[in-house]
This record gives structure tokens, C-alpha cells and sequence, in this order.
């Protein structure tokens, strides 16, 4: 926008292995892209928010898959840490409830001996919250260019296919489906038209810089695209909790 980029960083959900973690990682990049707006970029390093620490809790599901709504439920009664208090390992927390420990943590010397992963070391510490304090769906077209030219990127919901999980980038993706199955979560970052008059969605995929157009796709708009307008979920960024509310216990 005007020459500044707003954008927090393309990520790969399947490193170093295969994490069903989309409907995490599709809200977090649009709610941290929305913060970099709030802000007007006046951190020192563009957001990220951290999508390790949603699976870690759970909040909307796991690397089995998930909810992306459950994610702004989460961001509105707790907040969400940021990219640097987790390191994404596209693992399942298992044998134990989610701590503070799981959202946010540091690690201290000495250098782990081989074989010891050195947690013995590690221990929770404060961190900022990023809220949310209201969060709705967001259907249709218009209602999608509304959004996107008020306030930013929107997570959304598609069918993802084979074909598209083969798109190299050329051209606007569009796929004719007797009916759509929404099983995956993307960001939708903007839209744009062709000379010849074709409007288009552009998105971004959590797949990878090498998948699509670095990591984005263009999509067609109003029709055979994926079941994009149908499933979109926006928040309204904040750094004030939501004293209403009761947090979970493990971030008192």
C-alpha cells in the first residue's frame, strides 16, 4: 500500500513434517498482517503471530486438522504470542495439558550434551498479547472487497484439490466442482482485475515460497473458485484484553 509492504512472512505448514496445521496458520498470517496495519508498521520488524503455540493449546484443533473461527475465539479470550516465543515444529503437544511453558519459553546455557534436548534449560516468559476484540464472517464478494479495503487480509476457506495443490503460478486458478467441501485454510490478501476485465482474488497459501506464485495464488472471482467467498472470518486487532471475558487457566 503505497509503496509499503505490510505482509508478515510466507510460511510452510509441512516442515519438518506433515502438520494438517492450515486452519492455524491461514488466520494467524491475515490477524498478523492486520496488526502490521493497526500499527502502521511502527514495530521494529513486521508481526508474525505464532501458530506452534495454537496447535500447542489447541485452540480450534491440531495437526489433525481444525477450526479456523476457534482461532479469533482464542485471540478474543487470550491472545496470541508471536512468531519468536514458539519455533514452528508441526508436532502435537502430547502427554500434557497446554502452559505457559507451550506459548512462550527461552532457553539458557549451558550448551545441551548430545542426545539431551537441553529443555532442562528452557522456562515460560511474559510475552505480549495480541487480541482481537471482535470477530465476525465475512461472505460473498462484496462483502470480501469491503473488508480487504477497510482493514486488511481476511482467513478463508476453500476445497483444496489436486489440481490446485499442482498450481505453478501461471495464470488465475479457477476449477469447475459439482460442489464444494471446504477442507483447507487460506489468507486472502487483496484483488485485482486483468486488462481484459477478469477480477481475481490474490491469496496466500501456507505451503511454501516454491508452491504457486511464491507462496501466493490468484483465484477467480464469483464463480469455480474453490468455494472461496463462502467461508471467510475477519478480526478487529487490539492490545486490550477483553476484562469480560475469562481467560484460561494457563495464561493467569
Amino acid at each position: 500500500m503505497d509503496g509499503r509492504n505490510y505482509m508478515s512472512w510466507n510460511k510452510n505448514q509441512h516442515i519438518p513434517q506433515y502438520c494438517g496445521s492450515c486452519w492455524a496458520q491461514g488466520t494467524t498470517s491475515a490477524l498478523a498482517d492486520r496488526f502490521n496495519i493497526y500499527t502502521n508498521l511502527s514495530l521494529p520488524t513486521p508481526l508474525g503471530l505464532n501458530a506452534q503455540a495454537i496447535v500447542n493449546c489447541q485452540a480450534g484443533g491440531s495437526c489433525d486438522g481444525g477450526d479456523p473461527a476457534l482461532v479469533y475465539e482464542y485471540a478474543y479470550n487470550n491472545g496470541i504470542p508471536d512468531s519468536s516465543c514458539e519455533q514452528y515444529i508441526a508436532y502435537n503437544l502430547v502427554d500434557r495439558d497446554c502452559t505457559a511453558y507451550d506459548l512462550c519459553k527461552d532457553c539458557a546455557p549451558p550448551v545441551p550434551e548430545a542426545g539431551d534436548d537441553g529443555l532442562a534449560g528452557c522456562a515460560a516468559v511474559p510475552f505480549t498479547k495480541y487480541y482481537v476484540s471482535e470477530y465476525y464472517s465475512v461472505v460473498g464478494a462484496d462483502q470480501m472487497k469491503s473488508e480487504l479495503a477497510q482493514h486488511g487480509p481476511l482467513g478463508c476457506g476453500i476445497q483444496a484439490t489436486e489440481a490446485f495443490d499442482a498450481y505453478s503460478g501461471f495464470g488465475i486458478y479457477s476449477e469447475v466442482l459439482p460442489s464444494i467441501e471446504i477442507n483447507h485454510e487460506i489468507s486472502v490478501i487483496g484483488y485485482g482485475i486483468t486488462e481484459q476485465g477478469e477480477e481475481y482474488w490474490i491469496g496466500r497459501n501456507s505451503w511454501g515460497t516454491y508452491w504457486g506464485e511464491y507462496g501466493f495464488f490468484r483465484m477467480q472471482m464469483y464463480t469455480d473458485n474453490l468455494g472461496i467467498e463462502k467461508d471467510c472470518t475477519a478480526g478487529v486487532p487490539t492490545y486490550n484484553p477483553n476484562l469480560n471475558t475469562t481467560s484460561s487457566e494457563y495464561m493467569q
